[in-house]
């Protein structure tokens, strides 16, 4: 195992080459990050953001504009990849089809020159870890993609890395065998003890696996943290929108003030929350700040309810939860419930909101507004 730090890392590409580069338009600009040795980090963000330029730098598959990348003590800036310790699962498999499971996972070590005798005692050891015992006479071509995903990550940890990275490795795969194979990353993860890193779009998959997750986007880190502290505390309009499912509901409104006590007025409409008190220090009236509630933190109130009347828009019932889409002014939100109710479009709900559970973000900005 190995910590990994990134220093002040920039990558920039020859703006001669990449057309649609901008001169000065950096796909990864000053990140900095450090995993704790036999950590669990998950790169997370949309599709080109800079996690996999991010992650083939790590490799030493990307040179460095800037910056300065070390995995333990050894700074790996100028090192060769097969030099680094690494072991790297792309997303597309990259099995050789002439070449059954078994030589497949020892490609790698037969290329260092590793005597047979080690290269089937290691084998042995990682292919009833990774489930692919029973495949090791199989050729790729016979195998399900869930099947050939293992033999990419079993041989990438056959050569014991410092470090493994994981592009994207289960983005090809059905939601079934996704729900399978991240259940299996866990369980593996825990029985190698090796720093892993892994670079995904998909939030669930970076929640349910990293122990910390840097979020980003336009090349910049925008977050780094666990998956309950970018959840519960994003930083910014764009982390509190990206984490999530459904994802945070973001919505414009104006301090108002009546009898002394402020409001979020949502603009078009008769809703109006309450502003709750740990904001009041912060917020004025006349200021137009962004709201964000998550879907569960919207309720149905019931005939007694002080809350607002809203039409209902679109009712989905996803059998262990109900989501309802409700329009108010200009904004389109969601909530989840787990009652058994039932819902048409056009039928009016009382809408509450668990005002402790809010989030402002700046109008400008974008950045969180810390009571």
């Amino acid at each position: 195992m190995a910590k990994l730090i990134l220093k002040n890392v920039y990558k920039r590409y020859d703006n001669n080459k990449k057309k649609n580069k901008k001169q000065n338009d950096y796909a990864v600009n000053d990140y900095s990050l450090e995993c704790k040795d036999g950590e669990f980090i998950g790169i997370l963000g949309p599709s080109g953001c800079g996690k996999t330029t991010t992650l083939r730098m790590i490799a030493g598959l990307e040179d460095i504009t800037s910056g300065d990348i070390f995995i333990g003590e050894t700074k790996v800036n100028d090192l060769h990849p097969k030099e680094r310790h690494i072991g790297l699962a792309f997303e597309d498999y990259a099995l050789y089809p002439p070449l059954n499971v078994y030589d497949n996972i020892a490609f790698n070590l037969r290329a260092k020159k590793v005597n047979e005798e080690d290269i089937h005692k290691e084998i042995m050891r990682i292919a009833p870890i990774l489930k692919v015992d029973d495949l090791l006479d199989s050729r790729p071509v016979g195998l399900s993609g869930g099947q050939k995903q293992r033999v990419n990550i079993a041989r990438a940890i056959v050569r014991k890395p410092k470090l493994l990275l994981l592009d994207e490795p289960l983005s090809h795969l059905d939601g079934k065998m996704r729900q399978v194979l991240r259940t299996e990353i866990k369980r593996l993860h825990k029985e190698i003890k090796c720093t892993t890193i892994i670079v995904t779009h998909d939030q669930l998959e970076a929640m349910s696996l990293a122990d910390r997750i840097a979020i980003m986007k336009d090349g910049k880190l925008q977050q780094f943290g666990s998956p309950l502290e970018v959840y519960d505390n994003p930083v910014n309009e764009f982390v509190a929108g990206f984490i999530g499912e459904p994802p945070m509901n973001l919505m414009t409104v104006d301090i108002t003030k009546q009898d002394n006590e402020l409001f979020f007025d949502f603009k078009g409409s008769d809703v109006r929350i309450g502003v709750p008190k740990r904001y009041q220090s912060i917020v004025k009236e006349g200021m137009t700040v962004k709201l964000g509630v998550r879907p569960t933190d919207l309720l149905i109130g019931n005939e007694a309810s002080k809350g607002s009347k809203v039409k209902v828009a679109v009712f989905e019932n996803l059998g262990e939860e109900r989501r309802i889409s409700i329009r108010v002014g200009q904004e389109f939100l969601t909530l989840i419930t787990t009652e058994e109710i039932r819902y048409k479009q056009g039928d009016i709900i009382k809408l509450e909101v668990n005002a402790e559970k809010t989030h402002l973000f700046d109008i400008k900005s974008g950045e969180r507004i810390n009571p």
